[in-house]
Formats: structure tokens, sequence, C-alpha cells
């Protein structure tokens, strides 16, 4: 239902400009906002009039009008001041605050339907149906962005997402946990994963410069039909804990982009104990390494296993890179200047990251 504030809001403004005072009550003769603090008729006379057949009434200067939602009283209007002036006042009034209620009322039931469409709480026929109530459009291209906010109890990056995606454009946004808010963006049907990256990487930009906001955001595929939604959002949520998890360093996440470390993600943690065994036995594993050969290491398979320019950019003597390595291969047995050898360690690093997130979760 509408709240207080905003219905005090919208006669504080029209009470201003028309010097009419206006009061808004309930059904059963409680104050909901008023332009002014003096009571204008006794409560008895309003729940009468709320329970009459008739829509509107006079008593002296006061106008009462009845705000109807969906046909049933909701709230009574009063409307103080001079006759004909009063009625007009009051008349646009109940306009104004029926609208209003149907413009809210629209917006939560859109917002629960992708809520129930997003977490499969629906039945393909009330999907069908519900849309088609709500005016949402069923076969157009649309994507999932899931955009991570590290405070769960700031609404700030929902209100700004909002304010950056409109529903007349055919983009919602809602929120089904407390740390992360979805925007279900629609597309043209020649927009590519090009541009909706292009689009995660503004949303990154702006939280952080317009709020100041620290955000991850990831995305799914692009589907066709409103049904498949569930499964963008799902891709999306894989997309932002597998990100988390393997790449760090990045901000925007895709869900067909996630390369191995989707592979790795879905592996079961005793399985990944059994490779890391097999790899390395009983030598030394890459966790257990310093950061200065881990750092060394990533740099190198950077730079395609070039040892040249891998001294460079480290600002090390080509010698003093291949010593690092060699020092690594009597460690683990693995020899990383070899291009197989090298893979078993990337995808080792991968899977003992994989299996410290376990642990910490």
């Amino acid at each position: 239902m509408i709240s207080a504030q905003t219905i005090k809001g919208s006669i504080d403004e029209l009470g201003a400009i028309t010097k009419v005072e206006l009061c808004v009550m309930d059904l059963n003769g409680d104050i909901v906002a008023s332009t002014t603090e003096r009571e204008m008729l006794d409560i008895s006379i309003i729940t009468s009039f709320a329970q009459s057949p008739v829509d509107s009434q006079v008593i002296g200067d006061v106008h009462l009008f009845k705000i109807l939602d969906e046909g049933e009283p909701a709230y009574v209007l009063l409307a103080k001041g001079d006759s004909e002036h009063a009625y007009m006042v009051g008349k646009i009034g109940v306009s104004q605050l029926q609208n209003l209620i149907v413009a809210y009322k629209e917006r939560f039931d859109r917002n629960n339907f992708f809520q129930n469409l997003l977490l499969d709480n629906m039945l393909l026929i009330d999907v069908y149906n519900r849309a088609r109530k709500l005016k949402v459009e069923v076969n157009v291209p649309r994507v999932i962005i899931l955009v991570e906010v590290k405070h769960s109890n700031d609404n700030t990056a929902q209100e700004l997402l909002g304010s950056m995606y409109a529903p007349h454009t055919g983009d919602y946004v809602t929120a089904v946990d407390e740390n992360s808010v979805i925007l279900i963006k629609s597309l043209a049907k020649s927009q590519t994963y090009e541009e909706v990256q292009k689009i995660a990487t503004t949303i990154v930009d702006m939280m952080n410069t317009e709020a100041m906001l620290d955000v991850r955001v990831s995305y799914g595929t692009i589907v066709d039909e409103l049904k498949d939604l569930s499964k963008s959002y799902k891709e999306a949520k894989m997309a932002l804990e597998v990100g988390r998890i393997f790449y760090a360093e990045k901000k925007v996440n895709a869900y067909n982009t996630l390369g191995i470390g989707r592979l790795i993600y879905q592996l079961p943690e005793s399985l990944c104990r059994i490779f890391i065994d097999e790899i390395f036995g009983g030598k030394e594993v890459p966790d257990d390494l310093d950061e200065e050969t881990l750092n060394t290491i990533n740099k190198f398979f950077e730079n395609n296993l070039n040892v040249s320019e891998t001294s460079r950019q480290l600002f090390v003597h080509r010698n003093t890179l291949v010593y690092r390595i060699e020092k690594l291969e009597k460690s683990s047995g693995l020899d990383v200047r070899k291009f197989d050898d090298a893979l078993t360690f990337k995808i080792a690093l991968m899977v003992i990251g994989y299996m410290k997130y376990l642990e910490n979760r």
C-alpha cells in the first residue's frame, strides 16, 4: 500500500498551490496525512460517509471524497475551503492519489512477479498470465545483471540502479536477498555480449563515482523468452561466485567467459584433493610457496611463458628468473617453462584456491 509519507507529500504540494486545506483519513477515521492541525469533522461523520454508497458529500464548507482502490474505498479525502474551488481541488486530489495507488501496486506486483520468476516459484501458465496483466512483454531479449553490494544494509545501490534503468524502457530492478541487486535488462535483438559488458562496466563506474560504493557485477546469458530469466539469474549468481574465487581482480564477470574456473567450481571437494595429491604427492604444493615465487610465476603466465619479457617487467635479471623457475621445479616437480607443466601448475593453483574457499565457507 502507498505510504503515509507519499500521501502527505502529494497533498502538501496540492494544498500549497491551491490554498485549500486537505486531509486524508482511513476508513476508521484516523488521520493518514493532513495539511492542517485543525480537526475538520467529527470521526463519526467520516466513518458514516465511508460506509455510505455515495462517492462524495459536502458538509458545511468541507467536501468529502472517497479514494478508491480497484472500486473499493481505501481512504477518505477532506477538502476545506470555498465551495466550488474546494470541490475541484478535492477531485484533483482524488485523481492524483488514485493514480499513485495504481502506480505503487503495479510496482509492488511487478517486483513480486520478477522475484518469484527468478526463484522458479511460478508455474509456466502463471508466468504468461501475470506478465499479460502487468504489461510485461514476453518475447524480448533480456539478460540478468547482478550487482553485489559490499554493505548489505545500504539501499543506495538499488536506488541508483533504479534511476539509471527505468521500467518505461523495459528494464526492471529488484532484489531477492540483502547482498545483491538485480537488473533485468531489456535488449534490442542486435545487441551482443560486448554491449552487455559495457553496460556492466558502466554500472561499476557509476556506483563508484556517484555513490562511492565498491561493487562486483556479473551477468548470465541472453535469453529470448521471459520464462528463461531464472536460467540467466542462476548463471549470473554462479559467475559472481566463480569470479570471487578465481578472478578476484576483475570487477565484472560474465558467465560465458568463466572458462576453466566454471569447470573447477563444479567439481566435488574430494576430487579436488585427489587431483592435488596426484600432481604433487608429498612435494611442496603451490599454497606453501612464498609470495615472491607465486608473483613471479603469475607474471610468467601473463607473458605466455616468455622468460625475457617476464624478467623485463619484474626488473630482474634473466638468470634470476630462471633460478626461481628451477627452484620451483625442484620443490614441486613441475617445469613451468613447458606448456604441459605450466598448464598443470595453473590448474593446481585454481583448485587450491577453490579448496581454500570451501574451507572458509
